[in-house]
């Protein structure tokens, strides 16, 4: 990988990160429990239970993307970023800008 893409690539999960984080705050602050006192009917309790479930699935896969996201910033540091964990290849600089935390090539994967 050339030198100005792996600036690219390390920019790029900069800034995936402060989004990422960003987006857990907020999911937080929507996922946090309903206080009884609210006057809710039947039908209002039941979406805001609903909704608060989807936004605790999204918030446990935010954090997951959040971990691996400083793992491939610590592959970086390192200077392994873009190889293939499992073979050793280099991973297409294409996978790398859509995914940038991905461990493996397209053939590994």
């Amino acid at each position: 990988m050339a030198e100005k893409e792996k600036r690219e690539l390390k920019n790029l999960i900069d800034e995936s990160i402060k989004e990422t984080k960003e987006e857990i705050k907020e999911l937080q602050e929507l996922t946090k429990p309903i206080s009884p006192d609210n006057a809710y009917g039947r039908l209002s309790r039941m979406d805001a239970i609903n909704n608060k479930t989807i936004n605790e699935s999204a918030l446990r896969e935010k954090k997951s993307i959040l971990q691996k996201l400083e793992r491939a910033k610590e592959r970086g540091e390192k200077g392994e970023l873009g190889k293939c964990l499992k073979c050793g290849g280099e991973i297409p600089f294409g996978r790398l800008k859509i995914m940038p935390y991905t461990t493996r090539c397209v053939k590994c994967a």
